[in-house]
């Protein structure tokens, strides 16, 4: 087992220094079926003293349960790491099924107060709009976000899927140290605008879902069969029915490259969003998810793979063939505006 570090990078021109490598939190509580806390806590703790030092979660994510588990270890280790949260899915008292998007701004801030509590401090260090609402002119949200850091409220701000255009016009309200959205060998439809305009803007991007939301490291091949019945990727098209079986056969150009490295799938599906920071030109820092410290440990050691140029043009053609969307409304994306 090595305790070696993962190097360092910047979000954004101003924002502050973090692992080249986050850990997205969601699936500690919420979203994956059951999870053991321990396991989850132990991996929080593994990740750290990988230099695993951005830590992403969200008000949505088990409405506000993930926050609440996160408090204890954000406070326990306060100046070593970069908390990142979100707001803009509201969760309709009626229905908590339901998520409906709000980008005004007494929500805004009665969504950064609550956050606050929930995670027990007094400034966020990174807070996203986590989606956009298309009736809400986006100066004006950030405009409202910019209040919140010069009231201390906030350091730095993100935004998560949003179109080249609209961080175009977000940044020229306010600094944009992040800009979060899905990115990975099955997901490269930010590269058309979104990547080029934060390139252009000094802006990290921050791809969440980097192992195909655990597609790309062969654990399951179709969630109809393989997954709880509470896992939400049983919603998603891409891993479902005919479209499952199409993509799974993919995989084989990831296998035989993981192959040649003595790596595993995950590990070169890892290794090829991180060399998206010398293909684009701008800092990326992945967020892959995981509740147990072996995953975190395998993941980290995806930030020492380099793969060839032979290597990636072999997995260049997969993402033009992947069946099925990556969510069934992708109106709520970047991808869906564009």
């Amino acid at each position: 087992m090595t305790d070696s570090r993962i190097p360092k990078a910047r979000l954004g021109d101003g924002g502050p220094q973090v692992g080249v490598q986050g850990l997205g939190c969601m699936g500690m509580s919420f979203a994956y079926g059951p999870s053991d806390a321990d396991a989850s806590r132990a991996t929080l703790e593994r990740a750290l003293e990988l230099g695993v030092t951005l830590y992403d979660t969200a008000d949505a994510y088990g409405d506000g349960d993930n926050e609440r588990f996160l408090a204890p270890f954000f406070a326990a280790h306060r100046d070593e790491v970069v908390v990142a949260t979100k707001f803009a899915l509201s969760i309709p008292p009626d229905d908590p099924t339901r998520r409906i998007i709000r980008n005004d701004a007494p929500y805004v801030r009665e969504a950064v107060e609550a956050s606050l509590r929930r995670l027990d401090l007094d400034a966020i260090d990174l807070y996203y709009m986590h989606r956009r609402d298309v009736n809400v002119p986006i100066e004006e949200t950030v405009a409202v976000m910019a209040d919140l850091v010069r009231e201390g409220k906030v350091k730095h701000l993100g935004l998560s899927e949003v179109t080249g255009e609209e961080l175009r016009a977000a940044q020229a309200v306010h600094p944009i140290a992040a800009v979060q959205s899905e990115w990975s060998l099955f997901s490269r439809d930010i590269e058309a605008g979104v990547v080029p305009a934060a390139r252009e803007l000094g802006v990290a991007l921050v791809p969440y879902s980097p192992l195909g939301r655990g597609f790309l490291t062969g654990s399951f091949t179709n969630a109809d069969q393989d997954l709880a019945d509470g896992d939400f990727r049983r919603q998603q098209p891409r891993f479902t029915g005919d479209n499952a079986a199409a993509n799974a056969a993919l995989l084989d150009p990831v296998r035989a490259v993981a192959e040649a490295h003595g790596a595993t799938l995950g590990q070169i599906a890892l290794a090829w969003v991180q060399q998206r920071t010398e293909v684009h030109g701008l800092p990326v820092i992945p967020i892959p998810g995981t509740r147990k410290p072996t995953r975190v440990e395998e993941n980290t050691a995806a930030t020492g793979i380099v793969l060839t140029q032979a290597e990636l043009s072999l997995l260049e053609p997969i993402a033009e063939k992947v069946a099925g969307d990556r969510y069934a409304d992708m109106t709520f994306t970047s991808a869906g505006r564009e």
